[in-house]
């Protein structure tokens, strides 16, 4: 079996004044019984990433109303983790509340970002969202000095469990500095207070190798995790370089075996998502699987599905 690719679902056309481009880091949670819910982030005029949603119809992912498209929340305050961008990552459904996970940006100097986690909640079915603190829920520590983002949550047996991305360095590559990463793990009681025990899940097969984006599945007994990789020089540019999905198995949620051979899914030859595609989420509805995922321009050509069969 193998994914199939559907279609391209969005990508913005400049009627909505504030958001000029990208449509980045899709998800998925079903809002209803014909509605389905997509987060994702767009570019405004200052090329901040901002966090939005729109309504899919269940039947056939088609926009219902495109004018519905919504602005979750703000920028934060100047000098905070989130400052300079918002990425929606995930959503957990929790005691009648959403409890969304999201990626803070920073601009820095000596490098040209800091990332950090962190959360929003909602009270009435993600209509709409207040920010939990000013300040991030998952960021750099000891153990982890560069940077935390785009984390993957979700309960497992009454356990918070998160699988995050993990900056481990940066290089210059023509003079620009480049990040590397790999995916780690938390755990928390309460979604809110997180404990890292600095345990790799997905490493690197080689130092010139970034692995980011997790999303996480359990089947059979079986933990899934779909990621996107690349390379550290010339991603941007050179399709052999770029962003590729891969694909890992798990008994235990943290021992994993990478299996990118058997992900079941490539960039088309000459499509929206023929140099690159990454960023993906999986998820099961109504006893199907689909993968919504970003092409070309880390989101600048939108995002669309494929359904596994």
């Amino acid at each position: 079996m193998a994914w199939i690719k559907k279609k391209l679902i969005f990508v913005p056309d400049g009627k909505i004044s504030e958001m000029i481009s990208h449509a980045s880091i899709p998800f998925a949670d079903v809002h209803n019984e014909t509605t389905l819910r997509i987060y994702f982030s767009s570019r405004n005029p200052n090329g901040q990433s901002i966090p939005y949603s729109l309504n899919l119809d269940i039947r056939n992912f088609s926009i219902i109303t495109p004018t519905d498209i919504k602005n979750l929340f703000d920028l934060g305050q100047l000098g905070t983790f989130d400052d300079n961008g918002i990425m929606p990552a995930c959503v957990v459904n929790y005691h009648n509340k959403k409890y969304l996970y999201y990626i803070g940006w920073n601009l820095r100097g000596t490098v040209p970002y800091h990332l950090a986690i962190g959360l929003a909640i909602s009270n009435d079915g993600g209509d709409t969202y207040l920010k939990f603190s000013k300040g991030p829920v998952c960021d750099r520590g000891l153990d982890e000095p560069f940077f935390n983002t785009a984390p993957f949550v979700m309960i497992d047996n009454g356990k918070w469990r998160m699988w995050y991305v993990s900056c481990t360095g940066w290089e210059k590559i023509n003079n620009h500095p480049e990040p590397l990463y790999h995916i780690k793990y938390a755990e928390s009681d309460d979604g809110v207070v997180w404990t890292k025990h600095n345990i790799v899940c997905i490493e690197c097969i080689s130092h010139l190798e970034a692995i980011g984006r997790p999303c996480v599945l359990i089947e059979d007994g079986i933990y899934k995790m779909w990621y996107s990789y690349r390379l550290i020089k010339d991603y941007r540019t050179d399709r052999n370089m770029s962003y590729r999905i891969g694909y890992a198995e798990s008994i235990d949620g943290i021992n994993w075996l990478r299996k990118d051979q058997e992900v079941g899914i490539e960039r088309s030859k000459a499509e929206w998502d023929s140099q690159m595609m990454e960023y993906c989420h999986v998820v099961k509805i109504q006893n199907k699987k689909y993968m919504f995922y970003n092409g070309n321009g880390f989101g600048a050509s939108g995002f669309g599905y494929a359904v596994w069969g």
